[in-house]
């Protein structure tokens, strides 16, 4: 059979074998599997999850996955999870990309939690981590089961080695890591860094368009899942979890990466995030930044997501008499900002590739003194914002910033500056 690298389709029904016929014809738990593999499933979402938002995959490997010893604690001083046990500040807040490591450091240990939401034991809310690293994790293999993982890359390219396949990402792509799944990063680069939202709620799901139609935003056509790939090796393993907002670590006999074949529609994914189908405005006013929308996760209240990823790439602007960069506004949500390239056009100093920001529920925000400025007397020519990628993670929760973010040197404590050059300007004339 051909075996393509990935296979196409946002929560697709995939099938895909490594050995021929490793996949059971006709049923999915057959009393004998061919190659004596065992057959294992994976449930993303509940059983009697309605039809259409159901996610579970049929896993065929050399081993089932509780061929494993017991779990004991594993230390990660960084890693943090919600509900947050600090007091949360309204205040607006930035910070400078995090350093690369100097010595050798992989994935899992280079995790840090910059802010959380929510309650992971009500499966609600998310996390927000950086990492930072320059190994590979070689024998160690890392999975969560507090939430799925999405991964957004900003400095080099990595290998992500799952139960699934492999999967190559590189900055200006996105993956996503079913919450349970098993995977291995090795850095393809001198290093990588990036950002990693643990989505504690519903699976992150594809946007309704509206009114837009049957075209635009994140196409499913584009999202990309890796075709079955094992290894059948017998040399020790770590295996390390985080439940519970806790690290463990349990002994494997043999690599947990021995899937021959699955079928299902839960697995690993990637998107490219420049096939982005941007819609804008051609007549006036600056849209809600909601069109902007790749991948949302639901709440129980209709309307407002437990979590909403949106980016801001290349566009042209062409709106007329318009104030073109995000208008001033206080929002029901909170923002969290992160930038992969570029510069950001409501922020057009110090906002660095790798740096984050926070504005919080109702608290204020808005273009800096001197965008302000600039915009207001800029010609609307059409222009095409090139050379910039952010993206920002929304949530109904509040944000809570970590101990470790509140007081890292990165923090820019003078961030509320860059508004004090906002004057008054009424003087109650037209």
């Amino acid at each position: 059979m051909t075996h393509p690298e990935y296979l196409c389709g946002f929560n697709n029904e995939h099938e895909t074998e490594a050995l021929p016929n490793a996949l059971p014809k006709g049923q999915f738990n057959p009393q004998r599997v061919n190659y004596n593999l065992y057959c294992e499933q994976l449930s993303s979402t509940a059983f009697t999850m309605s039809r259409a938002k159901n996610r579970r995959s049929w896993l065929y490997r050399i081993r089932p996955s509780i061929a494993m010893g017991d779990f004991t604690p594993y230390e990660n001083n960084g890693i943090e999870t919600a509900p947050s046990n600090i007091p949360c500040p309204p205040n607006v807040m930035r910070w400078d990309p995090m350093p690369l490591p100097e010595n050798p450091t992989d994935f899992v240990d280079s995790l840090v939690t910059i802010s959380t939401c929510g309650d992971v034991s009500h499966q609600t809310g998310m996390a927000i981590h950086y990492y930072a690293a320059n190994k590979s994790m070689e024998k160690r293999v890392f999975y969560s089961s507090d939430g799925e993982l999405l991964f957004v890359p900003q400095l080099g390219e990595l290998v992500a080695k799952t139960e699934f396949g492999n999967v190559n990402l590189s900055p200006g792509e996105i993956m996503v890591i079913p919450r349970g799944v098993k995977f291995s990063i090795s850095p393809k680069s001198k290093a990588i860094r990036g950002y990693v939202c643990e989505n504690y709620g519903h699976p992150f799901e594809l946007p309704e368009r509206g009114p837009v139609g049957a075209n635009g935003y994140s196409n499913q056509r584009d999202f990309l899942y890796p075709t079955a790939s094992f290894e059948d090796d017998d040399t020790p393993h770590t295996l390390i979890n985080k439940f519970c907002g806790h690290l463990y670590s349990a002994p494997l006999s043999h690599s947990p990466f021995d899937v021959v074949a699955w079928v299902g529609n839960s697995a690993p994914y990637k998107y490219d995030l420049a096939n982005f189908n941007v819609i804008n405005t051609v007549s006036f006013d600056h849209p809600d930044p909601s069109i902007f929308t790749v991948l949302t996760s639901p709440s129980d209240t209709e309307g407002t997501a437990n979590v909403d990823f949106v980016i801001f790439p290349p566009r042209w602007m062409v709106a007329e008499n318009t104030f073109r960069p995000p208008y001033y506004h206080r929002n029901i949500m909170s923002e969290f900002m992160g930038l992969i390239e570029g510069t950001y056009d409501a922020k057009e100093k110090g906002f660095a590739p790798g740096g984050m920001s926070l504005h919080n529920c109702m608290t204020p925000h808005g273009p800096e003194a001197e965008v302000f400025d600039k915009a207001s007397r800029a010609d609307l020519a059409p222009q095409k914002y090139e050379n910039t990628l952010a993206f920002m993670l929304e949530s109904r929760y509040p944000i809570a910033p970590t101990e470790f973010a509140l007081n890292a040197p990165q923090r820019q404590n003078n961030y509320i500056d860059c508004w004090k050059g906002l004057q008054k300007h009424f003087n109650g004339k037209l």
